[in-house]
């Protein structure tokens, strides 16, 4: 089987079979000729299929080593196409350290037209198994978590989902297929706000769905057709233009990320820091059994608490104060204010998610530039 590299620049793209063009082209259009009444050549509406959404489509398949892929406008739109999975009564587990759009989703939107969910940690094994009941139809994983980079065993998780008949949802996004693929490690479905990492240039907005199961494709495919929240074909060539550049923006992402953990875990300004790859990490022989690397996210508590964080997240130069993460630019933010706002404040404490939490997304710059920023910013604080 080629390698990865390989599959991000050649997995659904091979040349253009009328031009020969070598990218693929975008095909910027709404609808598609029929040669007779029902009878077209592939595609015959842009909502049901594009051919630059397809290319889109098998090359993040490939990757996450999966059989079927599906592209959304949104990693939200995703995420809402896989809950509409489920009926009135089913109830879900979910980790709770979680991104606070996908929280927002779970308890504002779907637990008002009664689907039902529990809470817990994710690292907790026996937590998880406490939590199912006769209905859970569901165990949604983020590994490592949003924002305290907590892991949960995927493996594990995913046998307790299948021992209850329930679907293991994982999502990737912060580790993306280069570091981790959960379907090998027995998920069932693989989600990634593509506008992150998959993407990689804070330039486009985007979701995508990866899953091995027949019948869940099927249900899946009608449900981005039926409900429509597809990405257009330039979105979906940005994706896809990112995606051939993933392995080295990875390892570099990688590289920087851990020297500024190491440097973060020494500044007497730092209270903690959460990161896989420091050698406290209390799960490093999970991160190290389910991952090839570390990622670019880290998370640290300042001391003092909120105010001394607010000054330095509003004090970097390099690290851009921004929500979001996964481009080349090295961003920065307050979890508590800015992603995860719309979970209680009360909620966010009991999960460990203090006032004082930042969340940096290491970018690719210079690794030295970027720890002088944020020396710097924390000698103002």
């Amino acid at each position: 089987m080629p390698g990865f590299s390989t599959l991000a620049i050649h997995a659904g793209q091979e040349p253009d079979r009328t031009t020969g063009a070598v990218v693929v082209p975008i095909y910027q259009t709404s609808t598609f000729a029929q040669d007779a009444v029902g009878k077209h050549r592939g595609y015959e509406y842009s909502r049901t299929g594009n051919p630059t959404r397809t290319a889109l489509e098998h090359c993040i398949a490939a990757l996450e080593g999966g059989r079927h892929g599906l592209a959304f406008a949104s990693g939200m739109a995703a995420e809402a196409a896989i809950m509409q999975l489920l009926e009135p009564g089913d109830h879900t587990i979910a980790v709770d350290d979680l991104y606070g759009g996908t929280y927002r989703l779970f308890r504002r939107v779907l637990e008002p037209i009664g689907v039902s969910f529990s809470f817990v940690d994710g690292s907790d094994l026996k937590a998880v198994e406490k939590s199912l009941t006769e209905r859970t139809k569901m165990i949604w994983i983020e590994s490592p978590t949003n924002p305290l980079l907590k892991l949960v065993d995927i493996e594990a998780v995913s046998k307790l989902a299948h021992n209850h008949q329930a679907l293991a949802v994982v999502d990737n996004t912060f580790m993306s297929p280069y570091f981790q693929r959960p379907l090998a490690l027995g998920a069932d479905i693989v989600v990634h706000s593509a506008t992150k990492y998959l993407g990689g240039h804070s330039d486009v907005i985007g979701g995508t769905l990866v899953v091995n199961r027949q019948e869940v494709y099927e249900r899946l495919a009608f449900l981005q057709n039926a409900v429509g929240g597809v990405p257009g074909p330039m979105d979906a060539w940005l994706v896809l233009r990112g995606i051939k550049t993933l392995a080295i923006r990875m390892r570099e992402h990688d590289h920087n990320a851990r020297l500024v953990a190491e440097f973060l875990g020494e500044h007497k300004k730092v209270a903690r820091v959460f990161y896989p790859g420091l050698a406290d990490h209390p799960q490093k022989e999970l991160a190290r059994r389910q991952m090839s690397g570390f990622g670019g996210m880290i998370s640290f508590e300042v001391e003092g608490g909120l105010e001394p964080a607010r000054r330095v997240v509003e004090r970097t130069r390099l690290f851009t104060l921004a929500e979001s993460l996964g481009g080349v630019e090295s961003l920065i933010e307050l979890p508590a204010a800015m992603t995860h706002a719309s979970i209680p404040a009360e909620t966010r404490q009991a999960h460990g998610v203090a006032d004082g939490l930042v969340r940096i997304s290491v970018g690719i710059e210079d690794v030295a530039d970027l720890i002088s920023d944020l020396d710097r910013a924390l000698a103002e604080a």
